[in-house]
């Protein structure tokens, strides 16, 4: 079972979220919270598989408390997925970049929604990719110069390769059909390559691909 906490200081919000993600048989909202701060607390109290974080709150905002989340140790295993009235939210980029694992906008689709939070908790994919992809190259072309390669000299070659097309957005089905081998060696590759640069998932990946040049704004593969 998934276990989610929704945090936004929009009530009929929440309640639409619950209405949607309770109605299926593998997820469950353990809880609510209306601001930042009260996030925290039940993700402290409750440790969910995941977060919906509004970008946005009173008393402590999203951005705030995912960081917190983020870089509490004790927290590792919790996900946060930001909500966002904005696809191209400058906000957005810094919340991936201090360890939430992508970001939805409030309308969108049903579907996508309930397919995000189990692809985000199975930590098998990049919700909405090709979006989410647009959103860091805007922003990592502004952000600053890119890294120095030598931040990626604990990784092998075949390591590198596989980043470069974490960073295009490409699944651990779709990297195996583009190098021919199986998904669970994609699926080796990705976590051995996360655990050598400290990674806290495949977003974090995709930033640092961008951010050490690995891969450059508009590079197609």
């Amino acid at each position: 079972m998934i276990r989610v906490l929704l945090a936004d200081d929009q009530a009929l919000v929440r309640a639409g979220f619950r209405a949607l993600l309770d109605a299926q048989r593998d997820i469950e909202v353990v809880g609510e919270a209306a601001d930042g701060e009260e996030a925290l607390a039940r993700v402290r109290e409750l440790r969910p598989d995941l977060v919906l974080m509004d970008i946005r709150m009173p008393v402590l905002d999203g951005l705030v408390a995912t960081r917190r989340i983020t870089g509490d140790p004790d927290l590792e295993t919790v996900r946060v997925v930001m909500l966002t009235t904005f696809q191209l939210d400058e906000y957005v980029f810094e919340a991936i970049r201090s360890g939430a694992s992508g970001f939805l906008v409030k309308d969108t689709e049903p579907e996508e929604l309930i397919r995000a939070v189990r692809a985000v908790t199975g930590g098998d994919a990049l919700l909405s990719p090709g979006v989410t992809r647009r959103l860091i190259e805007e922003f990592a072309a502004r952000s600053r110069e890119p890294g120095s390669p030598a931040e990626l000299d604990p990784l092998t070659e075949r390591e590198r390769e596989v980043m470069a097309l974490v960073g295009l957005g490409l699944s651990n089905e779709e990297i195996a059909r583009r190098l021919v081998v199986s998904p669970l060696t994609v699926k080796t590759h990705v976590s051995r390559t996360m655990v050598k640069l400290g990674a806290r998932d495949r977003a974090q990946l995709v930033v640092m691909a961008y951010e050490t040049g690995l891969v450059r704004p508009g590079w197609l593969g």
